[in-house]
């Protein structure tokens, strides 16, 4: 099973942003996104638990940083050419545009995505 980064739906797209996502690959969700420098999840997050990402991604970055924060306070830089794996509780901002692939479990990444669709709409 394959697909090209083109041909995944676009599921949410704002201000230089493009995220992309396809389920189905073995009860994980596939997303391909490019973010701008600036973007900060943040604000997006709150009211989830904790106020951050209950949804673990397992991915890689091609181009750029994002600094992910975790809920113990914790920090690290992800840059291009890592390969991360990002366990529940976390929130995230980018710090250069960035591209990255990540592979998430659909059901939880549904939820969170559900929310960020919401509190986007509020901003408007």
């Amino acid at each position: 099973m394959k697909i090209n980064k083109e041909d995944i739906p676009v599921a949410m797209q704002n201000q230089g942003a493009t995220m992309r996502n396809i389920a189905g690959y073995g009860g994980m969700t596939i997303a391909y996104n490019e973010l701008p420098a600036g973007t900060d999840f943040t604000p997006l997050l709150k009211g989830l638990p904790n106020d951050h990402c209950h949804c673990a991604h397992w991915g890689y970055l091609m181009e750029g940083s994002m600094r992910i924060i975790y809920t113990d306070g914790s920090e690290e830089l992800l840059k291009s050419g890592d390969i991360f794996y990002l366990p529940p509780g976390h929130t995230a901002i980018v710090e250069e545009d960035v591209k990255f692939m990540d592979f998430s479990p659909t059901k939880e990444l549904n939820e969170v995505l559900g929310h960020v669709g919401k509190k986007m709409a509020e901003m408007v």
